[in-house]
C-alpha cells in the first residue's frame, strides 16, 4: 500500500484528504505519525513558497509522496496583509488577537474597500515526479466591522461572503466546504492527481 504524507499535525486536515485517496491503494499519514520530525520553518514570501518548503522538506526526508498547504487572508486595503503571516499576525495561532489586530488595522476603511480573499495553495510533491502538482483555491468577500457567527476558526467570524449573505462562521460545515478556499483547492487536487502521480 502506497503511503501519502500530509505535512501537518492537524488531524482535521488529514480527514479532508482521506476521502480523495479512499482506495485500497493508498494510506494517508500525517506528521503526527512521525513525532520526531523537526519543526519546519515557513520562510517563504508567498503561500506557494511556504507550501513548497513544507512539501519538499517532508518528501526529501521520508522519500514519500507529500501534500502540504499554506493558507491565509489577503486584505486589499492592507496591501495583501496578513497574507502568509495570517496565523501569527498578532500572536502565534491566537485567533482572538489576530482578529482584534485586523479590525484595528482596517478601522475607518469604507465598506466598499474592506474587500479580501481567503487563499489556499496545495503542493503535492513526489520523489518520482519531476514537477510538483500545485493547485490554488480562493474565496472573495468583505471584512465585517465586528465578529459574527460562532462556528469556524481563524478569521471566519470577520469574513462575509456576499453570495451566501453570511460570514464563514455563520455557515454550516457543508456550506463552508462548498465555497471555501480549501474546499476549492481540494476539489482541484482530486480532479488532477491521478493523471499526475508516478508510482
Amino acid at each position: 500500500m502506497q503511503e501519502i504524507i500530509i505535512a501537518t499535525k492537524n488531524p482535521n486536515k488529514a480527514k479532508e484528504f482521506k476521502k480523495i485517496f479512499d482506495t485500497d491503494n493508498y494510506e494517508i499519514k500525517t506528521l503526527l505519525d512521525f513525532p520526531d520530525f523537526p519543526e519546519i520553518k515557513e520562510t517563504g514570501a508567498t503561500f506557494e513558497e511556504n507550501a513548497t518548503i513544507k512539501a519538499h522538506t517532508v518528501m526529501e526526508q521520508l522519500q514519500l509522496p507529500t501534500i502540504a498547504d499554506d493558507s491565509g487572508l489577503a486584505v486589499d486595503a492592507l496591501f495583501g496583509q496578513p497574507g502568509v503571516l495570517s496565523a501569527r499576525y498578532a500572536g502565534d495561532h491566537n485567533d482572538a488577537a489576530n482578529n482584534a489586530k485586523l479590525l484595528s488595522e482596517i478601522g475607518g476603511t469604507p465598506e466598499e474597500k474592506r474587500t479580501g480573499t481567503f487563499v489556499t495553495v496545495l503542493v503535492f510533491a513526489n520523489p518520482k515526479n519531476d514537477q510538483d502538482l500545485v493547485v490554488r483555491g480562493e474565496v472573495h468577500g468583505r471584512i465585517t466591522n465586528f465578529p459574527e457567527g460562532d462556528d469556524g476558526f481563524g478569521y471566519d467570524p470577520l469574513f462575509y461572503v456576499p453570495e451566501m449573505d453570511k460570514t464563514m462562521a455563520q455557515m454550516t460545515l457543508d456550506e463552508k466546504n462548498s465555497i471555501s478556499h480549501r474546499g476549492t483547492a481540494i476539489r482541484k487536487l482530486e480532479q488532477q492527481w491521478q493523471d499526475w502521480i508516478v508510482l
